[in-house]
């Protein structure tokens, strides 16, 4: 999935330093002229539920699924019709108590999806074409600095004790990979007592609130890293150099720094996948539906990422995508990485962004305008890292990292399974 660990931070890292410094703030300014327009979404109604019998938690341990259809066969594939959506989006829930049950949907709305346009609008005059980055090199940022990971959007990812990744898309629901709960036949056995971890900083007194806690009133303080980019490359020339890093909040203490930020483990109440994923033939079956929602047993005080729809991400400039993880090469540390997607189809985007295994599970972000282009720009869900598939494509074998797309449909379920209201399922 990517070349070895070794070179990580080893004198190759130079390159990329210098691809952020000269190429970075510019790319950065073509994401900031764009902006998110709505898309119509249909709505999902729960038909019925039935009870079934207690699952089976016997698979051992994940592993990334296979794609047999490549990407010109997947851009062949017709459209779902209405009927085959609903079956391919009705699901299933496991509770924590060991409940299973079921439920069909209904879709409503639906014919408004048919040749649905690009959500993207950028200003044409700031619009240029990059060439294509290099991958023979590790392109991975580890974010080792306390104030970066326990801010957002790096302290929105999480670990899940299956060893997967995933993000936060409300204060209790946490969006991952189907298989990193369930192979497609039954469920990963450390799926009967599954956990969240959220990185957070350590209290500095028994019985005391972390630092970054509630303000009067009780709304809770929030940063935000401002530029993901720049801080790569800070922790970057930090590593390599030895340079301080810039805007420190306040002076750290030796204290301090022998408290490294430790992850806060919650147990998850319930689990709800796509029959697409759960009801498949077998291992062939292309990765479509391959996520999954977790509801916590509490809620984080954290900062989630609110979802969102590209229909076509080569609309974004660069085709540029971000996310974050937990690769296992790198034990207990956020893995941040970002890459141009290189082929795409309806449910599908096909990229070379290093990862290792650890990783999957990960949301997909873009960063763009919200409606109107004004403020700040947002951070969007806009898909869920699948893993290395090795791709058929026009008859020769190719291996890609692939994302599952959220879809217009996948997206009204996915906010389905978080409100129960279509009313607030419109994508802001």
């Amino acid at each position: 999935m990517t070349s070895p660990p070794s070179f990580l931070f080893g004198l190759t890292a130079l390159a990329v330093v210098v691809s952020l410094v000269y190429s970075g703030a510019s790319i950065a300014n073509n994401e900031d002229d764009c902006l998110l327009t709505p898309i119509k979404i249909p709505v999902i109604l729960d038909q019925s539920t039935v009870k079934l019998q207690s699952p089976e938690f016997t698979a051992e341990n994940f592993s990334e699924p296979g794609v047999m259809c490549g990407i010109e066969c997947q851009r062949k594939l017709p459209e779902d019709r209405p009927a085959e959506l609903e079956r391919l989006l009705s699901y299933e829930t496991v509770y924590e108590n060991g409940t299973r049950t079921f439920t069909k949907i209904q879709l409503e709305e639906v014919s408004e999806l048919r040749n649905a346009s690009s959500s993207v609008v950028c200003n044409a005059g700031h619009l240029k074409r990059r060439k294509r980055q290099v991958y023979g090199m590790d392109g991975r940022f580890v974010i080792t600095d306390k104030q970066f990971i326990t801010n957002y959007p790096f302290s929105a990812s999480v670990r899940l004790s299956t060893g997967c990744s995933g993000i936060l898309v409300s204060p209790k629901h946490v969006l991952t990979s189907a298989h990193c709960v369930h192979d497609g036949q039954v469920y990963l056995k450390g799926t009967k007592r599954l956990r969240v971890g959220v990185m957070k900083l350590r209290s500095k007194r028994r019985g005391g609130r972390q630092r970054g806690g509630r303000r009067r009133g009780g709304e809770r303080r929030e940063s935000q890293v401002g530029n993901e980019e720049d801080v790569a490359t800070e922790e970057l020339l930090h590593r390599q150099h030895g340079r301080k890093r810039k805007n420190r909040v306040r002076r750290e203490t030796d204290s301090d720094r022998s408290r490294p930020p430790v992850l806060r483990w919650t147990r998850v109440k319930l689990t709800q996948v796509p029959a697409g994923w759960t009801r498949r033939a077998g291992r062939e079956i292309s990765a479509d539906y391959d996520y999954a929602l977790l509801e916590l047993k509490r809620p984080h005080k954290m900062k989630f990422m609110e979802l969102g729809i590209v229909p076509v991400v080569k609309d974004i400039p660069a085709g540029r995508i971000h996310f974050s993880g937990f690769d296992n090469d790198q034990s207990g540390k956020v893995v941040y990485r970002f890459c141009s997607v290189l082929e795409e189809s309806r449910d599908l985007m096909y990229q070379y962004c290093d990862a290792q295994k650890g990783s999957s599970g990960a949301g997909v972000y873009v960063r763009l305008r919200d409606q109107g282009g004004k403020g700040k720009w947002k951070r969007k869900v806009i898909g869920v890292f699948s893993g290395h598939q090795w791709v058929d494509v026009d008859g020769i074998q190719k291996d890609y990292n692939v994302a599952v797309r959220i879809t217009p449909s996948k997206y009204a379920q996915i906010c389905h399974w978080i409100h129960g209201d279509a009313s607030r399922c419109k994508p802001a």
